[in-house]
Formats: C-alpha cells, sequence, structure tokens
C-alpha cells in the first residue's frame, strides 16, 4: 500500500454515480487487505496514498476511509490522519469474547444443515489453509482460515449474526497476521478437525466447544503481560 506522509482532509462529498461506482470498489478492496492481515496494526494510511494504489480520485478514497472508520477496520483522528488500530489487552479480550459469543451460536445453527458435502467443502478448505502454512503466507493463512469458518457459518442461515462476526474479523485483521507470526505455526489449527469430527458426529456441544476455543486460544495468546 503506497503511503503519503500529509493525510488530506475528509470534508469533500462525493459527487455522481461513477465516484459511488469507485467508492464501493476501493471499499471492499480495501476492506478485504485489512480482513486478511495484509496491513500492518497501526499502519498510517493516507487518502493521497489510497488512491493512488487504486487509481482513484480522493472523493472515492476518502468514502472508504469513512465506510471502514465506522466499522472499526480504520481509526481517524481529528486532524485526519487513517491508520489500522493496535490492539489493546483489553481490546484483544473485547473482539475474542464476541467471537466466543458469536461463532459457537452460527455453527450451532449450521450443524442442522451440515450434509455431507459442506464437510467435504470444509475438508477442501482445511487443505487450503495447511499449503498455506507449508509457505509461510500469513494473509493466505488467514483468508482461507476465515473461508472455512465463513462457508460453515452460511449454512447457518443467520444473516445478522454472521454481519456482526464479520466486523469482529475485519477489526482483527491486522492483529490476526501478528499473531500468525507469534505461533510460528508449522500446521493448520488442531481445533478445526474437531470441529470436522463434531459435524460428521451432530455433536453440538462438541461442536461449540471446538469453534469457540478455535475462535479464542489463539488470539488471548497475544495479550501482553
Amino acid at each position: 500500500m503506497p503511503l503519503d506522509p500529509e493525510p488530506a482532509p475528509l470534508s469533500q462529498p462525493p459527487s455522481g454515480p461513477a465516484s459511488g461506482a469507485a467508492h464501493d470498489r476501493v471499499y471492499r478492496a480495501l476492506r478485504t487487505r485489512i480482513m486478511h492481515g495484509q496491513i500492518a496494526p497501526g499502519a498510517a494510511l493516507t487518502l493521497r496514498g489510497i488512491a493512488k494504489a487504486f487509481g482513484v480520485s480522493m472523493t472515492p478514497a476518502r468514502e472508504s476511509v469513512r465506510r471502514l472508520a465506522a466499522e472499526g477496520a480504520l481509526t481517524l483522528s481529528a486532524s485526519g490522519r487513517v491508520a489500522t488500530p493496535s490492539l489493546t489487552n483489553d481490546r484483544i479480550e473485547e473482539l475474542a469474547s464476541l467471537r466466543a459469543m458469536l461463532e459457537p451460536e452460527l455453527a450451532s445453527r449450521a450443524l442442522p444443515r451440515a450434509h455431507f458435502a459442506l464437510i467435504d467443502r470444509l475438508e477442501a478448505i482445511n487443505a487450503g489453509v495447511s499449503q498455506a502454512v507449508a509457505r509461510h503466507d500469513a494473509s493466505g493463512y488467514i483468508r482461507a482460515n476465515l473461508e472455512f469458518h465463513r462457508t460453515l457459518y452460511l449454512r447457518a442461515q443467520a444473516p445478522a449474526i454472521l454481519a456482526l462476526t464479520e466486523t469482529v474479523w475485519l477489526q482483527l485483521g491486522p492483529t490476526m497476521a501478528s499473531l500468525y507470526g507469534r505461533l510460528n505455526r508449522t500446521e493448520p489449527p488442531p481445533h478445526h478437525r474437531l470441529i470436522l469430527a463434531a459435524l460428521r458426529a451432530g455433536d453440538e456441544p462438541g461442536l461449540r466447544l471446538a469453534v469457540r476455543t478455535d475462535a479464542t486460544q489463539g488470539l488471548r495468546l497475544l495479550k501482553e503481560k
């Protein structure tokens, strides 16, 4: 992500359909980069840098930043400084607690619809997680790991809960890259195997426990003593 040392003001409104389409494209692309840990925690961004990176004017860059700031993916100071959040211990614990509440519920709701084709799909995605680990590809690991969870949770048919969960993932994205480096993974998350086993067995308590542990155990290792 190219950076510009001089943040631009965030005061001009968007103009016209073309600006709206560009704004949506930049928003989605930048959102994906943040969620997949491609931007470090506390990294400073500027509107000029964002506009240059995506080949757009300042207006769609500005609107994308505003939207992402509203979701907690970026911080925006009164002076116009834009950055990805550096999470404190309390914030990590808060977001881990949200994952512990939301994700087991999604998994539980998905369980009655967890047919064999879904489990096979999750097995294939988990193989992709393994490949990312073997390549030492932090972003690829985060992307495949989130795909594993999202694929399961879509079967819950609970879009409001899933939207809240994805907002938590978005806020955690930069920090998840740090977590990957700290854990120095050499194999996929062990709780994925427990999730798959619980799905095959129709074991709801086991599924909730495996999902909760997978979602929170690593995050809590990030907390500074």
